[in-house]
């Protein structure tokens, strides 16, 4: 494994630890800002929607730029907005500064998929993949519990400090061993880089992340009450139960990453059935502690451990251009904003079982989305010698796929 993916892997840490650091300092931050808990909600919102729709303008900007230049320069605007955040005067800059951070970190995303897949070699591209988002995992296991800590022992502006220190700590890194790589295949033209986007599987393959994301982070954004009012866990439970959670993201992470490059469709047919029957067995089961922390750490090992393989069916169809994977990124961030949108919905009107159904449903319209691919699969089978048929992962993949849906 080229040790420039590790690097790559600690800048997804400080942005991802920036993004949730927010979530662990309401209280702090809602007193020093002289604003209410929602209002500081709407931060975590402004740095999801900036991602989102930001993301992949600041991607186009930087398409003639050599791949190293680009980190660099985003590195410099996500110390920007974390400075800006640990010397906030108010409100409005706080709002400011996340925006500023969300646009560069989506960005960071898809131009460090894209130079890992560079990098790595194509049969160990998945395997790369995980290493770099076990920087997200790591984020959620680590860095929010670390901000956290940092915000309550010295104030919620040391915790931004703490990341802007990490930030440029990590760019120096960068600097140092990252090769200094010229533009992904594809690059360096917009036409090439909207023409890959044309492709209707593309967008198809955005849909799916976008519902495996966002069923998971239906649990994962109300998981709080659900421990504490459904299962009756204290709050100081709730922080061993998370970090439980985030270990099971990691190991969950690195399987998929195994299994990625050969067999990405039937691993997120997997993923997408499990967390459809975990997530419906919690509605039914939250009272109940210890299938409750079973089905918690389920979702956690098929959740947001998709990510390799959603990577690798993203760049079988679209290559490993960075405008593709700014945009499927923001695609998955959308499914973090649906599933917090529709969630609090869902709860005002059923109660806080509904989300987990709601969840169980977005795994469920997941796997059907998986369907337009089989008939290709298999037609593209149907033309090749058994042998051949033993070294083609579209094949295989199909095959699964067809099992799982028909199964289920």
């Amino acid at each position: 494994m080229p040790r420039a993916v590790y690097v790559l892997a600690l800048g997804v840490f400080a942005m991802v630890t920036s993004e949730f650091a927010v979530a662990g300092l309401m209280p702090q931050l809602a007193e020093g800002l002289d604003a209410t808990v929602p209002q500081i909600g709407y931060l975590i919102t402004a740095f999801s929607v900036a991602m989102s729709f930001g993301g992949p303008f600041l991607a186009v900007a930087l398409l003639r730029m050599r791949q190293r230049a680009a980190l660099m320069l985003l590195f410099a605007i996500f110390l920007v907005g974390n400075l800006l955040a640990a010397t906030a005067s108010g409100y409005p800059v706080m709002l400011a500064a996340r925006v500023v951070s969300g646009v560069a970190a989506q960005a960071f995303f898809g131009i460090s998929i894209s130079l890992c897949a560079q990098l790595a070699r194509p049969e160990i591209r998945g395997r790369a993949i995980a290493v770099l988002m076990n920087g997200l995992m790591l984020g959620t296991l680590l860095g929010l519990p670390l901000a956290t800590v940092i915000g309550e022992h010295l104030g919620w502006r040391a915790a931004f400090w703490a990341v802007a220190v990490l930030t440029a700590a990590v760019a120096l890194c960068t600097l140092a061993g990252v090769p200094d790589a010229d533009h992904a295949e594809g690059t360096g033209s917009l036409r090439a880089e909207l023409g890959a986007l044309r492709d209707r599987r593309l967008w198809l393959a955005f849909v799916t992340s976008t519902l495996i994301i966002g069923a998971t982070f239906t649990l994962f954004s109300y998981v709080n009450p659900i421990l504490t009012e459904l299962t009756g866990f204290s709050a100081g439970s709730v922080p061993l139960l998370l970090v439980a959670y985030g270990a099971a993201t990691v190991v969950g992470n690195t399987v998929v990453g195994r299994l990625a490059d050969r067999y990405a469709l039937p691993v997120l047919a997997t993923g997408l059935a499990l967390n459809a029957l975990f997530l419906a067995g919690l509605a039914l089961l939250a009272q109940f502690r210890v299938p409750a922390v079973g089905l918690l750490l389920g979702v956690g090992l098929v959740g947001v451990t998709m990510n390799p393989a959603m990577v690798s069916r993203v760049q079988r169809i679209g290559g490993s251009r960075p405008l593709v994977n700014t945009v499927h990124n923001s695609f998955i961030t959308l499914g973090v904003i649906l599933s917090s949108l529709l969630g609090g919905l869902a709860i005002d009107a059923w109660g806080l079982r509904a989300v987990l159904w709601l969840g169980a449903a977005m795994a469920a319209a997941g796997l059907l989305s998986l369907l337009p691919d089989v008939p290709r699969g298999r037609s593209a089978t149907s033309g090749r010698s058994s042998g051949a048929r033993g070294n083609n992962p579209e094949g295989a993949d199909a095959k699964v796929v067809e099992t799982l849906t028909i199964g289920s």
